[in-house]
């Protein structure tokens, strides 16, 4: 498997640890906003360290500051908004189905923004992994109305919208920094609509919250789009649902069916598609003749 993908993957299975530590968190009845605030923060704490400590630089850059601000606005705040008012008025297995549409979204924008050609491996490994996520995400109630369809759609176009605007910060930009500003900026778009006291037992969680999903899995996602076209990585990273049923079927003993057994089947062999390309160049050649 080519490193590009595997750090897709890896980054993939670390967001699909999201659901298990948000389960022990919400029982200490912290809100949605609260949490994802205290996620990022931890999140910015720990990247800092590992920029300043270990790559030795500062985290922070003056750098395209706009495109931070930007980024952080759409990647992290309208992305977390989107999401958690279209859970608000339909449910959660609903809100979820539609963020993976962000696949056929990155599948289009590649195109259009990166040139990135729509082969046909490409075409059959998305709709594999879009019938897969159907199949996983079980018994959803399609019985809602065209507010919750609207906001779930753009829940994943603006998804998709992560991967985009990543490929253009790691360009020339070391991915952890790219990272770093995205969330410092998206934590001041956060931090009015969040509540600053959190009770002590959630503070373990969080912590794993952030450093799981948010810290390593960002990271191996950001160095990842350095090497993969971001629709194939988009395709990839829709492993993310069935590392998370899993770990809720050995966790918390949930059933899992027949038919959310074949999605996950469909959603790696789609994964496993989509990279089975003899001849590919490596990207790294194509982003050096951008330079």
């Amino acid at each position: 498997m080519k490193r590009g993908y595997l750090l897709v993957f890896l980054a993939a299975s670390m967001w699909g640890t999201l659901g298990i530590f948000a389960t022990y968190i919400y029982r200490y009845g912290v809100d949605s906003f609260t949490m994802v605030f205290w996620r990022v923060l931890f999140a910015l704490m720990i990247l800092g360290s590992y920029i300043a400590l270990f790559l030795r630089e500062n985290p922070f850059t003056r750098r395209r500051i706009s495109f931070y601000a930007v980024y952080g606005l759409i990647g992290v705040f309208a992305f977390y908004t989107l999401y958690f008012y279209t859970v608000k008025i339909s449910s959660v297995g609903f809100a979820v189905l539609l963020v993976y549409t962000a696949p056929a979204f990155s599948v289009v924008l590649g195109r259009l923004v990166f040139g990135e050609p729509v082969t046909l491996e490409k075409a059959i490994a998305l709709l594999m992994v879009l019938l897969g996520v159907v199949l996983v995400a079980g018994d959803v109630d399609f019985n809602v109305g065209l507010l919750p369809l609207a906001t779930g759609i753009s829940t994943g176009f603006v998804y998709s919208l992560y991967g985009i605007m990543a490929k253009f910060g790691v360009r020339d930009e070391r991915p952890e920094r790219v990272l770093f500003m995205t969330l410092f900026f998206g934590l001041l778009y956060l931090a009015p609509f969040s509540k600053f006291s959190i009770p002590s037992g959630a503070v373990p969680y969080l912590l794993g919250l952030a450093f799981f999903p948010t810290f390593l899995g960002y990271v191996l996602y950001n160095h990842a789009l350095r090497e993969v076209e971001v629709s194939r990585a988009s395709i990839v990273a829709t492993v993310e649902p069935v590392v998370a049923i899993a770990l809720a079927y050995v966790l918390f003993g949930e059933e899992l069916t027949i038919p959310q057994i074949l999605g996950a089947v469909l959603i790696i062999g789609g994964s496993v598609v989509v990279h089975v390309k003899k001849g590919e160049k490596p990207e790294e050649a194509s982003l050096e003749e951008v330079h």
